[in-house]
C-alpha cells in the first residue's frame, strides 16, 4: 500500500462520518465534497472513485492495525498478556475511531466489489497473523486447550470479537467498548484456557 497522504487521511475520516451517519448508500462524491467544504473536482485529485476511498480506508486500518499489534505484543509478555493486549490495542483504537468500524460492518460494503472483499479478508488476515502464534504458544505452553485446533480456536475467537464489534456498531456507538471489551477478552480466556 502506498503511503496516504494527510489530505487522503483527512478525506477517508470524513467518508467514515458518512458512512456512520449515512451508510454506504450516503457515501457519494458529492456528500463528501460538501461535508469537506470541497469542491467534487478537489476530491478526483486524491481519489479516482468512492471505492478508492474505501480501499484506501481499510488499508489503512490493515497497516495501522498491523503496526499497532506489533507494538502493543512484545516477546517478555506471558501468552495471555499477549491476548489481553491484542484486544486492548483494537478496542483502544476503534473507540477513536469508530468509522473504521463501521467501514468493516457497513452493510452494503461486501457488495461494493471484489477489491473491497479482497481489502477486508485482508484484514482479517492481519488479525489472525498476529493472533494465531498467541494461540499457538499457549497450546504448546500447555495453557490453552489442545482438545481444540489452532484454526477452530481463531474462528471462537475471531467471531466472538466480531459479533462483539457488531453489537456495538448497531448499537450506534452509544458506550464505551473499553470495558466490556475487557470482559469479552477474560470470558474468551477463560473458555480456551486449559482446565
Amino acid at each position: 500500500m502506498k503511503e496516504i497522504t494527510n489530505r487522503q487521511l483527512e478525506i477517508i475520516e470524513a467518508a467514515g462520518k458518512i458512512l456512520t451517519a449515512s451508510g454506504v448508500g450516503g457515501l457519494t462524491i458529492k456528500n463528501l465534497a460538501k461535508e469537506m467544504g470541497f469542491s467534487e473536482s478537489a476530491i478526483y485529485r486524491h481519489f479516482s472513485s468512492k471505492q478508492d476511498i474505501i480501499i484506501a480506508m481499510l488499508e489503512y486500518l490493515a497497516k495501522n492495525m498491523d503496526e499497532r499489534y506489533g507494538v502493543a505484543i512484545s516477546q517478555d509478555q506471558s501468552v495471555e498478556e499477549k491476548f489481553i493486549n491484542l484486544f486492548t490495542s483494537q478496542f483502544t483504537f476503534f473507540k477513536s475511531n469508530p468509522y473504521f468500524v463501521v467501514a468493516v460492518f457497513s452493510d452494503g460494503l461486501m457488495e461494493e466489489s471484489q477489491q473491497v472483499n479482497d481489502t477486508i479478508h485482508k484484514i482479517m488476515t492481519v488479525k489472525m497473523k498476529h493472533l494465531k502464534p498467541i494461540i499457538m504458544q499457549g497450546q504448546e505452553g500447555g495453557i490453552f486447550t489442545n482438545e481444540i485446533s489452532v484454526e477452530e480456536l481463531l474462528n471462537v475467537v475471531m467471531g466472538s470479537f466480531r459479533l462483539f464489534m457488531f453489537k456495538w456498531r448497531i448499537a450506534d456507538f452509544k458506550y464505551d467498548i473499553e470495558e466490556p471489551g475487557h470482559k469479552m477478552t477474560q470470558t474468551l480466556l477463560t473458555l480456551i484456557k486449559k482446565k
